[in-house]
């Protein structure tokens, strides 16, 4: 009576039955019968589990009671049986116990659900075979007198009682009864928790600042200036006036105009044609002066500017590259709002620094108004005298870009959205993050809005999750790129409040990068970002966020069109703030799991440069205390300096990081005994295969900090760099490096050019190498050397060794010099004077007349 009451469904699972120990059909389930008989006939457990054809086996229950009988009932081998609880076990252990056994015998698991409770986070490791390495942190013991970690300080007890809301455990501590603090203890908890995220969060903010340079004088500014101007430029007075100014100063400006549509070959020709009679000492880039695209208002300084630095390469043009700007930044509250458009050129120009550290001088921002103290300034900044590459020129002085921790007054109480929120890609990673928080925190309409809408992949299951928490959801189909579309959109639904998570990537390096591929990614980013600008500013938003990037605003490599799309956005909202206006720019660092860097190999090669990918719970915490604080352009990323900077300096100065003591003291460490000059000190007295083994050594050793190998024997030296998973942004990342190690300029398709460490260390000996090889300046002089030390390590030889040496040294030393009789003595082989007491001739005395006579110091 009881089974014909219920109500069967149709299994998910095929099933076998210990009724019969064969497989059973639905229909047979759905019959209160069978389940009659299960109780009263005898289990026929043997059957059923010889009949399953199973070859895994997983027990769900209390035990592993029935894994151990299943194991009795089977033959042969190649069977998994695990249960997933075991009674004298704790839980998580063995049900992650029972997941690793599965995944080693080829099952697939879901990691994200499993960790999930844990609120895990991913940890990259290396993508090679490893053998004999630990990649697992060890917890180490304080030293005597150093502070204790924070879980053996007194309080900590307490604190992990309120974490984990341990009510009784608080109360012992405090010796009040139980009842006293479980109405306390939630919001104590919520209060605890809290605190230490925006402690973890604090940790991960920057923001940059301008800061004097002292006296920047001008001088001479000698040799000719390649100064290549938009065609529509050709005439500007403001351009006319810089020009002037070099001129003034001893420079020979040779100007080449480019004209818009004008492609790689053409503008090449024209500087090949115009540096034909002489070479020039520099360049000067006004292309960002061009600003935005007509009739597309996307910026096309960026393009402009690449396809000039891929002009120079074609026409082999090495000298060092500046780019000059007009009012892109904006120094102080006594600058105009700065120009996005232009400050797009500085992103690029970020990212150009770091691929050609060697061709790159940097980013020189002026005033409206020149006066012969600014261009005098502007000569002294152009000699390279200053060190600096982020420089703006006011008539205060001159300021170099820095890039310092936020300081908490600068951090706000917290944003919290009401009304309508609008969410642009909306139905991507990121959006949908943001879209979850807002509706947590209490909006009443989110506005998700994406180029496939509701079509996006995920996006039903997205507003059917947001709906349940009570907020209106409209997901609508609308490229922010578009005005037309985005004004109608916005006066359909009157906004609150902007987060502009959208963007497209299309990673590569500079000199591969075609108007195309900056358009499309500046029309993600850059054009919506304007748009959404106009479009709102007549509402009294809540806030106004954009996604920017650490790309943009610090610099990665092969990211130079994103990089100039997401300073556009930093500047935009510097703007906006200098209108009265809400805005905040928020320069991410990699999220973990989601976002773009998520994608590929993108991730891990940003770790093993230092950049660790942020929580996305805590980042949307640092989200909300910046939203509307006072910082209209904020980096936040999880930064390992002592990784990162040194990579980020390699082949040239870094003084964005001078003001960071983590910064500094990583550079300090890498620099010291190292460089270009102690590497040709330690070649000097090498000979030929000694000095191609140690280079040889270097090229590995770099190499494996560019794979984040621990040790340098990892890297095969005759192994092909692509077989060992070098790609074009390692690549370029070794190149920095070896150059900085060996101060040559080297090629981008260094990697590529010579393909085995082996090779290119037997390319930078061709370059180190003193002139004629093993010649006398070469493996002759360090044999000289080894002689020497021979010598003065002869202290108590006796007059006849001593007669002997020197018959030799002579008998060389006539070999060299070319004559029969050795030099210096007179035909009856007598020695002259000053020699007659050779043999009595100190080992300093020996040295010197080797030198001297030699012609070597």
């Amino acid at each position: 009576a009881v089974a014909d009451s219920l109500t069967y469904e149709r299994p998910q699972l095929p099933l076998v039955s210990t009724v019969t120990g064969e497989p059973v059909s639905a229909e047979e389930l759905a019959d209160p019968s069978h389940w009659v008989e299960h109780v009263r006939r005898p289990v026929r457990f043997a059957d059923a589990v010889r009949n399953a054809d199973a070859s895994w086996w997983i027990e769900l229950g209390a035990d592993g009671t029935l894994t151990a009988l299943a194991e009795g009932c089977l033959d042969g081998d190649g069977h998994l049986l695990t249960p997933t609880l075991r009674k004298d076990r704790p839980e998580p252990v063995s049900v992650a116990a029972a997941v690793a056994a599965l995944r080693l015998h080829g099952g697939r698991a879901d990691w994200r659900a499993l960790y999930a409770p844990a609120r895990a986070s991913v940890v990259g490791l290396p993508t090679y075979a490893f053998t004999r390495e630990r990649y697992w942190p060890e917890s180490a013991r304080p030293a005597a007198g150093t502070a204790a970690p924070a879980e053996e300080r007194p309080d900590a007890a307490f604190w992990t009682a309120v974490e984990h809301g341990d009510s009784r455990t608080l109360a012992d501590s405090l010796g009040v009864p139980t009842e006293a603090v479980d109405g306390l203890l939630p919001a104590l908890s919520t209060w605890w928790r809290g605190r230490q995220e925006r402690s973890r969060v604090d940790d991960w903010l920057y923001t940059t600042a301008w800061t004097p340079l002292g006296a920047v004088s001008g001088g001479a500014l000698p040799g000719r200036r390649l100064a290549v101007l938009p065609a529509a430029l050709a005439d500007d007075p403001w351009c006319a006036a810089v020009l002037d100014g070099l001129t003034a100063n001893g420079a020979e400006p040779c100007v080449v105009l480019h004209e818009p549509g004008a492609d790689r070959a053409a503008l090449a020709a024209r500087i090949t044609e115009a540096t034909a009679d002489a070479p020039v000492a520099g360049v000067l880039s006004f292309l960002a002066l061009t600003g935005d695209g007509l009739p597309d208002p996307v910026p096309v300084g960026p393009a402009a500017t690449a396809l000039l630095l891929q002009a120079l390469a074609d026409a082999a043009v090495t000298a060092p590259v500046w780019a000059l700007t007009r009012g892109a930044v904006a120094v102080n509250r006594s600058d105009a709002a700065p120009d996005p458009a232009q400050a797009a050129v500085w992103g690029l120009g970020r990212v150009v620094a770091l691929e050609h550290p060697d061709g790159w001088a940097g980013l020189v921002d002026l005033p409206g108004t020149l006066d012969r103290r600014t261009l005098g300034r502007l000569v002294g900044v152009l000699s390279g005298r200053t060190g600096e590459d982020q420089v703006a020129i006011r008539a205060t002085g001159v300021f170099g870009r820095r890039l310092h921790r936020t300081a908490p007054a600068a951090l706000d109480a917290g944003w919290r959205p009401s009304g309508t929120v609008l969410v642009t890609g909306g139905t991507g990673a990121l959006g949908a993050r943001v879209a979850r928080w807002a509706a947590q925190q209490g909006a009443d309409h989110l506005v998700l809005i994406s180029r496939h809408g509701p079509d996006a992949p995920g996006a039903d299951r997205l507003r059917d999750d947001l709906a349940a928490t009570g907020v209106r959801v409209t997901v609508a189909a609308c490229d922010a790129a578009d005005r037309e579309a985005l004004a109608a959109l916005l006066a359909a639904h009157p906004v609150d409040a902007v987060v502009h998570t959208a963007g497209v990537l299309d990673d590569g390096l500079v000199h591969d990068l075609t108007a195309d591929r900056f358009a499309a990614v500046l029309r993600a980013k850059a054009l919506a970002a304007r748009n959404l600008d106009d479009l709102t500013r007549d509402r009294d938003l809540s806030a106004f966020v954009l996604f920017s990037s650490f790309a943009g605003a610090v610099g990665s490599p092969g990211q130079g069109n994103y990089a100039a799309a997401n300073a556009y956005l930093d500047t935009l909202a510097e703007r906006r703030r200098a209108d009265g206006l809400p805005a905040v720019s928020l320069a991410w660092g990699p999220w973990a799991q989601d976002g773009m860097a998520a994608d590929g190999g993108v991730e891990e090669y940003l770790r093993r440069r230092g950049l660790t990918a942020l929580a996305p719970d805590l980042a949307l915490v640092a989200m909300e205390r910046l939203a509307s604080g006072g910082d209209p352009a904020a980096v936040v990323a999880r930064v390992d300096w002592s990784r990162f900077a040194p990579a980020f300096a390699a082949g040239r100065p870094a003084p964005l990081l001078a003001d960071l003591p983590e910064a500094g003291a990583a550079l300090a460490d890498a620099a010291s005994g190292a460089g270009a000059d102690a590497l040709r000190r330690r070649l000097a007295g090498l000979g030929a295969d000694e000095r191609t083994a140690a280079l040889v050594d270097l090229v590995r050793e770099q190499a494996a900090v560019v794979l984040g190998h621990a040790r340098p024997d990892a890297v095969d030296p005759t192994r092909a760099f692509r077989e060992a998973g070098f790609d074009s942004l390692t690549a370029v990342e070794l190149r920095n490096r070896l150059g900085a190690a060996t101060g040559q300029s080297l090629p981008a398709t260094l990697v590529f050019d010579h393909p085995a460490p082996v090779d290119i260390a037997r390319h930078l000996d061709s370059l180190l190498a003193p002139e004629g090889g093993d010649g006398p300046r070469g493996g002759v002089v360090a044999e000289i050397g080894r002689l020497a030390e021979a010598l003065a390590a002869e202290t108590g030889t006796g007059p006849d060794t001593r007669t002997e040496i020197t018959a030799a040294l002579r008998g060389l030393l006539a070999l060299w010099t070319g004559g029969g009789t050795p030099e210096g003595t007179g035909d009856d082989g007598t020695e002259p004077d000053g020699l007659a007491e050779l043999d009595e001739a100190t080992d300093d005395e020996m040295f010197d007349l080797i030198d001297k006579e030699l012609g070597i110091s």
